[in-house]
């Protein structure tokens, strides 16, 4: 049932007085000798004029109802355009100034929007960082210049499924990207390896779930971080070597004043600070120099069994999946060491130890990967976790993963380290099987 209009209501409200008036004239006539007759003048000659004069007067509210209806659906598509025409002075046209300072507000605030949309494209066009973003159906939305020319030959993805883009890329960045945990793989890239950050971050965008990548290329960084550690570890040492050798040069001078005096009571306690200090300076420096040259891996088959067999003698760990039945090839002593310095990592870093595991996978190359589920690492320790003397332990020397990488990339392999869902630390020795 459709309901009455303002129009419609205001001419039975008058309508309804115009009859009770007249019903009321029609009694007093009666009273007087008139009769009805005069009642039903008196609603033909007033009722038609309040009519009348309803109309007249909703006339005007219905034209700003239809306009106001009219801006709010332009307002609903996004045209903030629209401004209302009045001249009145009155109450209706109080109500058209405020809707025309509404618009005029929201033009404004839309032109400074677009004007900061233009300025983050801008800046997101042309950052360094390749920036992908995929919606619910898992086609990608958006692609910064970085993005297109990484992972598709300079060409815009808009449109293509995140599936297919990904079959463009190399296995290492792909198996990355599909990943999708925080990660610092090397891929080859016109003939040599190139390190990238990669992330990923879930958020809502108009109401839908959308992921968004950053791909970010790290070896410039990474070397000029790698500059860095050596300057700072030649401070460290240079500290060192002052510490250790200006008391044994005043030892020295010591033992010579006492041996000129003839007093030898004293001499075999410097003789044993000497020796105490000369001792200490060579575990400092071989520690180093174990660093600086690692020989060249000697690789033969390896047999599984014995291999983890080796390994349990040493560490804590459950193994995850069989065995494979192809053998291994790479040196075991040095991978051995790697994966033992991996293994104290993860039992240091919180994890409980039934939860440090091992995975090892032979395909086209070996795969040894080692998770624990500690805190993980943030964007910052992720990035500079593989550099030669960066630590975030107190005691620690920072060569631990950097010896890891280097033994790996003696092998012609790569190591990647990823953030575990649900939390942890996902550290993947990848080496050729030849």
């Amino acid at each position: 049932m459709r309901a009455f209009t303002l129009e419609g209501k205001l001419a039975a409200l008058l309508f309804t007085g115009v009859v009770a008036a007249s019903a009321l004239a029609g009694a007093l006539g009666a009273h007087w000798g008139v009769g009805w007759l005069a009642a039903l003048v008196a609603v033909a000659v007033l009722g038609l004029p309040a009519v009348s004069m309803a109309h007249l007067a909703i006339t005007p509210i219905r034209r700003l109802l239809r306009a106001l209806s009219g801006s709010v659906a332009s307002y609903r598509d996004g045209d903030y355009s629209l401004s209302l025409a009045s001249r009145r002075r009155d109450e209706i046209g109080a109500l058209i100034d405020a809707h025309n300072e509404l618009g005029q507000a929201l033009r404004g605030q839309r032109q400074n929007l677009v004007q900061r949309e233009l300025l983050l494209d801008t800046v997101m066009q042309h950052t360094p960082t390749a920036l992908l973003l995929v919606d619910p159906h898992e086609r990608v939305v958006y692609a910064n210049l970085a993005a297109r020319h990484l992972l598709n030959d300079g060409k815009s993805p808009l449109g293509l499924e995140f599936s297919e883009l990904l079959r463009g890329c190399p296995a290492e960045m792909r198996q990355a990207l599909a990943a999708g945990n925080d990660s610092l793989t090397s891929v080859p890239l016109g003939g040599s390896d190139e390190i990238f950050h990669i992330s990923r971050r879930d958020f809502r965008l108009q109401g839908r779930p959308h992921r968004l990548y950053l791909v970010q290329r790290m070896t410039r960084e990474l070397s000029r971080q790698e500059v860095a550690a050596w300057k700072r570890v030649i401070r460290v040492i240079s500290h060192e070597l002052n510490n250790s050798l200006a008391p044994i040069s005043s030892l020295a001078h010591s033992g010579a004043e006492l041996a000129r005096r003839d007093d030898r009571e004293k001499l075999p306690q410097v003789f044993t600070g000497i020796g105490e200090r000369a001792r200490h300076l060579h575990d400092f420096i071989a520690g180093y120099a174990d660093f600086a040259r690692l020989p060249a891996p000697r690789c033969a088959s390896v047999d599984w069994v014995p291999f983890v067999d080796g390994l349990r003698q040493h560490a804590i760990f459950a193994l995850r999946g069989s065995l494979p039945e192809p053998a291994g090839w790479f040196d075991a002593a040095q991978v051995e060491q790697v994966l033992l310095n991996l293994l104290k990592n993860a039992h240091e870093s919180g994890s409980p130890p039934e939860a440090v595991d091992v995975r090892i996978a032979v395909g086209g190359d070996q795969r040894i990967e080692i998770a624990d589920r500690g805190p993980g690492m943030n964007a910052t320790v992720l990035a500079q976790a593989l550099l030669p003397f960066y630590s975030t332990k107190r005691s620690g020397t920072g060569l631990g993963l950097a010896l890891a990488r280097e033994i790996v990339e003696a092998h012609g392999g790569r190591i990647v380290l990823a953030n575990r869902d649900g939390g942890g630390l996902r550290v993947t020795l990848i080496l050729p099987r030849s």
